[in-house]
């Protein structure tokens, strides 16, 4: 199980939610932040940070956002980033790569 980032962080991306992550797993895209499912200790640490209420542990994403989810797993896939396992987001860097559905998304 991980935590992921939904909406409402798209077009914002305030970072509070960076400095809480004690494992260095939520990565920056263009429009957005994400979630590595594979580093992500389930720790917690980044929901109540979040200013904007957009991480959710899974389990508990609201349906009207469910697609985040496959969205921030495949960020990190060969078809997006192919960043794959880089073991924390300071070693990549802020990227101007999103997943293709949240770059051509369209914030209601």
């Amino acid at each position: 199980m991980t935590y992921v980032i939904a909406e409402p962080c798209v077009d914002v991306k305030d970072q509070a939610c960076v400095e809480e992550c004690p494992v260095d797993c939520i990565y920056e895209g263009d429009r957005t932040l994400y979630i590595h499912p594979g580093e992500c200790i389930d720790c917690a640490a980044c929901e109540p940070a979040c200013p904007v209420e957009a991480i959710f542990y899974e389990d508990d994403l609201p349906e009207e956002w469910a697609a985040f989810k496959p969205i921030n797993a495949e960020y990190f896939g060969a078809e997006v980033t192919g960043l794959g396992d880089p073991g924390g987001a300071s070693t990549v860097g802020a990227s101007r790569v999103d997943h293709p559905k949240i770059a051509t998304y369209q914030v209601p």
